[in-house]
């Protein structure tokens, strides 16, 4: 975990869209972030690229958790539900598998204060040690 949580330190990115991370275990993590004004598109809903990045930040710490340089090889996503200004996101990644050097991982993105889920994220990793 502590390679993982150093990581997450160092997060200049995730740090600045007010992302917190919640929970960091062994193959297991948690974020959160509100959606601000900035994040809010056109459509006056939260833009997708900033539920992929919530997404993805949480990917990150999941398959870094047991403490091996892990990267992204590739991700997917689905949006189910749109979410609005003032929504906290919640994102939950579960590693489901690793294979070698590689690993499959789901996380679900839902609105905290109902439990809706916004998106489905299927992320595929590498380790580079």
């Amino acid at each position: 975990m502590a390679f993982a949580q150093q990581m997450w330190a160092d997060d200049e990115a995730s740090r600045a869209l007010g992302m917190e991370a919640v929970l960091v275990e062994t193959d297991h993590a948690v974020v959160r972030m509100t959606v601000r004004d900035d994040m809010v598109n056109g459509h006056d809903i939260t833009h997708g690229g900033f539920v992929f990045t919530l997404a993805d930040s949480c990917f990150a710490l999941a398959c870094n958790s047991q403490g091996r340089l892990t990267v992204a090889a590739g991700a997917d996503i689905a949006f189910t539900a749109p979410s609005r200004l003032g929504d906290v996101l919640v994102a939950d990644a579960r590693v489901r598998t690793a294979y070698g050097r590689s690993g499959l991982t789901d996380v679900t993105v839902t609105r905290e204060a109902d439990g809706q889920v916004i998106a489905e994220f299927r992320g595929r990793s590498r380790s580079l040690t």
